[in-house]
């Protein structure tokens, strides 16, 4: 079922514009169809933060299950806004106090760019740690992606990420290490996900530290994990909710700071993202531009639209798959109050009955 616009939140009418479904109000409240509501911590920076916000509620709504998906964007203070964001942040996000107060059927957690040289110095530290100190007690499921699978990992599991020699930025193949795991039902064997990052956490430290390791690969390593009981926290690296274009515009970002002089040598592509023809597209705009920057003329606009033309979404599918199992999960186990965790029945410890007997 389609997403519920319960709020005027902007992005509902460019999913709508987007061909996604996207049902009014009055129709949700007029419709005998249970509701899930779906927590969306948005910590991304101001100029990723509504991307950001569409491309995870896509994902929701791209899930077949018979539900209406009540989607609640919130934030943390801490973040550094501008005055511009942060009064889009005030005007249409749900304060975390109202949630909190509501209760959630599962969350999602995402990633923040981060300034200080360890976690625990951000001025968001201990905002995000009462997020997660709530949530582990009162909603179903938590699904962290990237920067927060790592506070989460050091909050809990006191592990510590490790800096990378150099950033993980591509599409990378992985593969499935646990077939018959109930969130993987219908996930390709092996899929591709995009990673961009500067930091990781290693498949032996998931391990190491009593988790679930999933999806992994030789070049990526760990895209996903799970907490020991198989569902109550869902630990992403990777970015299944990237758009085709979303690697082209951190690269063309990066191809910028180069002809400003931020950084000495053009960039390099994304790993395994751009096709032979994207690259040669690329190869002459960085030798037209870098020609022009000798000149000290303005460097010719970059050809975003002709470089999309010849990339490829090789993750969506497995993306929407595995959402589709995790909120299925979070359909058939979570209780209808949202004040109590799961169905009378369920166990906590072990929601999809996996262990021996369950």
């Amino acid at each position: 079922m389609p997403l519920v616009a319960h709020s005027p939140l902007p992005t509902f009418d460019v999913l709508r514009a987007q061909g996604e479904t996207i049902l009014s109000l009055d129709r949700a409240v007029h419709q005998d169809i249970r509701e899930l509501h779906v927590g969306l911590l948005n910590m991304m920076p101001d100029a990723a933060l509504r991307v950001t916000e569409r491309q995870f509620m896509r994902l929701v709504g791209s899930c077949n299950q018979i539900v209406q998906f009540w989607v609640h964007p919130f934030s943390v203070p801490g973040l550094g806004r501008s005055d511009e964001t942060q009064a889009y942040i005030d005007r249409y996000y749900t304060p975390f106090d109202r949630l909190r107060e509501d209760g959630l059927d599962a969350l999602i957690i995402t990633g923040a760019n981060v300034a200080s040289p360890t976690l625990e110095a951000e001025p968001f530290w201990a905002p995000l740690q009462e997020v997660f100190d709530w949530a582990v007690e009162h909603v179903p499921s938590v699904l962290c992606s990237c920067l927060a699978t790592h506070a989460l990992l050091k909050h809990y599991h006191g592990v510590d990420r490790r800096r990378l020699p150099r950033k993980r930025w591509g599409v990378y193949r992985h593969r499935i290490t646990d077939r018959a795991h109930p969130l993987l039902r219908d996930v390709n064997t092996r899929f591709d996900v995009p990673h961009s990052r500067h930091n990781e956490i290693s498949a032996e430290q998931f391990r190491g530290a009593g988790l679930t390791v999933l999806a992994e690969s030789d070049q990526g390593d760990v895209h996903l994990a799970v907490s020991a009981d198989q569902f109550r926290v869902i630990y992403l690296q990777g970015h299944p909710e990237y758009d085709l274009e979303s690697l082209l515009k951190e690269y063309v970002r990066e191809v910028r700071r180069w002809l400003a002089g931020e950084i000495s040598d053009p960039p390099p592509y994304p790993e395994h993202y751009f096709s032979p023809e994207a690259a040669a597209v690329a190869d002459r705009y960085v030798e037209a531009a870098g020609a022009a920057r000798a000149r000290g003329t303005p460097a010719p606009p970059f050809p975003e639209a002709e470089i999309l033309g010849f990339l490829d979404n090789t993750w969506g599918d497995s993306g929407r798959a595995f959402f589709n199992n995790w909120l299925g999960w979070v359909y058939r186990l979570a209780h209808v109050d949202r004040h109590e965790l799961f169905m009378d029945g369920v166990d906590p410890h072990d929601p999809l009955g996996m262990s021996a007997g369950g």
